[in-house]
């Protein structure tokens, strides 16, 4: 297996579930239906402060390039968060990857992290591009651009690192990230009294 075919992998299981992570109820969902401007912000703010104390927590464990490419998605994602207040937000994929304790599970895990990731940098994007704001629709691309630099760079090591049945342990990993978010989209819009099926 290479890196692309991994990527591949998970995107053809998770098919359905990305599909609806890339819709604008995932915004919906992240702002419990507060489809503001505030409101998405710190619900954009809260998913980057999860991913700035996962990634850092792994930062720390880990050794050589992998320390490297995790303290980058840290810092990246406390560049994103900037002064913003979060939003009160427990995210299903963050308790998934927290789970994680090998470096090639981490690894892949991270890949399933920017597939979702770029999914809700695009409804960012998109929500901004509706209100007249440009800057900020470009600053929430720019966050998509980065994810999927970092997809590249795990990509890249495991490459280097998988041997065997690694490649299996880390699309595992990553379809457990993806299927971990899609089940808390599931809840939230059914918490709301919203139907999760429909794509919109």
């Amino acid at each position: 297996m290479t890196a692309a075919e991994l990527v591949d992998a998970v995107r053809d299981d998770q098919q359905t579930e990305l599909s609806r992570l890339g819709s604008s109820k995932t915004l919906y969902a992240d702002t419990r239906g507060e489809m503001e401007p505030d409101a998405v912000h710190a619900a954009a703010a809260a998913r980057e402060a999860a991913a700035r104390e996962t990634f850092e927590t792994w930062a720390d464990d880990a050794d050589g390039a992998a320390a490297d490419l995790f303290a980058e998605a840290a810092s990246e994602a406390s560049e994103r968060l900037g002064d913003t207040e979060p939003a009160d937000r427990d995210f299903q994929m963050h308790d998934a990857l927290d789970a994680l304790d090998a470096t090639v599970e981490r690894l892949g895990g991270l890949v399933g992290w920017t597939l979702v990731q770029k999914k809700i940098a695009e409804q960012l994007t998109g929500f901004f591009t509706g209100q007249a704001d440009p800057q900020t629709a470009s600053t929430y691309r720019s966050a998509g651009s980065e994810v999927e630099a970092l997809r590249e760079r795990a990509g890249d090591l495991l490459a280097e690192t998988c041997d065997g049945d690694d490649w299996e342990v880390a699309e595992s990993a990553a379809i457990d990230v993806v299927a971990a978010a899609y089940d808390d989209y599931v809840e939230t819009l059914e918490d709301l009294g919203v139907n999760p099926k429909d794509v919109c």
